[in-house]
């Protein structure tokens, strides 16, 4: 499997996020892996979403609007 985001930075942000919450957390490289195919899986949805409201407004380029868009028809934002 290939990755998108490489492992070690990926890694030290989840760390950072992580200690935001509880400190001394201890990530699994395979947790963090998990994350980071979650994370690839969202975007890409996202994104495909995104591409659609683009094409629908008769648009090449997808806008920042679309993807205000797309998080909106899913429920994720106001």
């Amino acid at each position: 499997m290939r990755q998108v985001f490489p492992f070690e930075p990926f890694y030290r942000l989840v760390q950072s996020i992580g200690e935001d919450f509880k400190s001394e957390l201890r990530w699994e490289p395979r947790a963090v892996l998990l994350i980071c195919c979650a994370l690839e899986e969202y975007l890409v949805d996202l994104l495909q979403d995104a591409v659609l409201n683009a094409l629908h407004a008769h648009r090449r380029d997808v806008q920042p609007k679309d993807l205000q868009l797309a998080r909106r028809v899913r429920g994720e934002r106001m």
